[in-house]
């Protein structure tokens, strides 16, 4: 019966950290491989409090089928946030909620791929999005990435060549990397963008854990007319509700809340009254200041016992928040083997190689994430990884 599978989906990788997280999954492996947030930090009290509330206050408007764009309330709520800490002029009518900023992608894909469109990502790049604009049948054309953001030359010869639809970035603390792209960067690759007929995609879902540094400019004010903003709730209150965003321009907002109608109507309406109802009782710096204080003390341990365990030419890309660390061992060195070698010694990690899309991987790679594990269990496990990088 395989011979019913469309086209499409049989060219969709399957998601690689999906398959670690079976195996790491064990009450005595250390993981260090889900980009999951601490559920130490979930607000329960919090939502709980604000789920009885919506409940009580107005329980037949909160249990009933809502609009397709969202709740009014919260899509203004996420317009004032924006300008408040970027300065950004944004109208509720360009906001639509979406089932996390992953199901953003998927509308991005149905609305504007064709079958062998281009388009371009960066390399290394999110899973994620990898997957989903995979679907579309698109060719990616990646642009490599350092320490300072995007390959700008790369990128005007990939515009240049290919004339892609979109390019997607992270450049807040990106995934997989950790690193954000620097001011000077960013007005390049904007300068650069705007030559062309290229919409720009801006995923900022770890954008508000910031642990050190500056505030960069958000695309959206550097290149208004061409920048799509993705945005999420999952990093800084829960994920379990799948709630994020999608800002786009107006031309663009009628084909998505389209695609958005015939693939579920609109996002769980009682997810939107609660989180909006616990956004409105409770101070949301607040709590995101807690969890910048928690993941960065996790991730200057996990750092220190880098230094201390792992060879001296092991190599760490700078990060000034989020959730990762992306590590480079020595040329000669395979991350996939050494996954191997660390799950017989009770430790996981994602090795680089998913990461990359096309013949250009860098084999010695891996991300580590120091989020989900407490302080004990990251100086245990990278002593164990340690060894075995060591072992050769």
């Amino acid at each position: 019966m395989k011979n019913l599978l469309s086209n499409r989906i049989q060219n969709v990788p399957e998601s690689f950290i999906r398959r670690i997280l079976k195996v790491s999954t064990q009450s005595d492996v250390i993981s260090f491989a889900g980009g999951l947030p601490s559920s130490d930090l979930f607000p329960v009290q919090g939502l709980q409090d604000a789920c009885n509330k919506v409940l009580e206050d107005n329980p037949t408007q909160t249990l009933q089928y809502a609009n397709s764009e969202g709740d009014d309330e919260l899509r203004a709520w996420i317009a004032k946030r924006y300008k408040e800490k970027q300065g950004l002029d944004i109208s509720v009518d360009n906001i639509l909620i979406t089932n996390g900023s992953q199901q953003a992608l998927d509308l991005l894909g149905k609305v504007l791929l064709n079958e062998g469109d281009s388009i371009a990502i960066e390399n290394p790049g999110y899973l994620g999005a990898i997957q989903s604009f995979s679907l579309y049948q698109p060719k990616m054309h990646t642009v490599a990435i350092d320490d300072n953001g995007l390959n700008v030359e790369q990128l005007t010869q990939v515009l240049a060549d290919y004339k892609p639809k979109l390019l997607y970035t992270v450049p807040n603390f990106q995934n997989p990397t950790g690193i954000s792209y620097s001011q000077e960067n960013r007005e390049a690759v904007a300068g650069v963008v705007s030559q062309f007929d290229t919409l720009l995609i801006q995923d900022d879902p770890y954008g508000e854990l910031r642990f050190s540094g500056a505030q960069k400019s958000n695309f959206y004010e550097l290149l208004p007319e061409q920048t799509l903003l993705l945005g999420s709730f999952s990093k800084v209150v829960v994920p379990s509700f799948r709630l994020g965003w999608i800002v786009a321009p107006d031309w663009l907002m009628k084909p998505l809340v389209i695609a958005k109608q015939a693939a579920d109507l609109h996002t769980n309406y009682f997810s939107q009254q609660v989180i909006f109802q616990y956004l409105k009782d409770n101070a949301l710096d607040d709590h995101i200041e807690k969890i910048i204080q928690f993941y960065g003390k996790q991730k200057q341990v996990m750092m220190d016992a880098i230094k201390q365990y792992f060879p001296a030419d092991v190599t760490i890309a700078e990060s000034e928040g989020g959730m990762f660390l992306w590590v480079a061992l020595s040329k000669e060195m395979s991350a996939m083997a050494l996954f191997d070698k660390a799950i017989k010694e009770k430790v996981a990690f994602v090795p680089g190689k998913p990461f990359y899309v096309g013949d250009e991987t860098e084999e010695n790679t891996l991300r580590l994430s120091y989020v989900t594990v407490n302080e004990e269990k990251i100086i245990e496990g990278i002593k164990r990884l340690g060894r075995c990088i060591n072992q050769g």
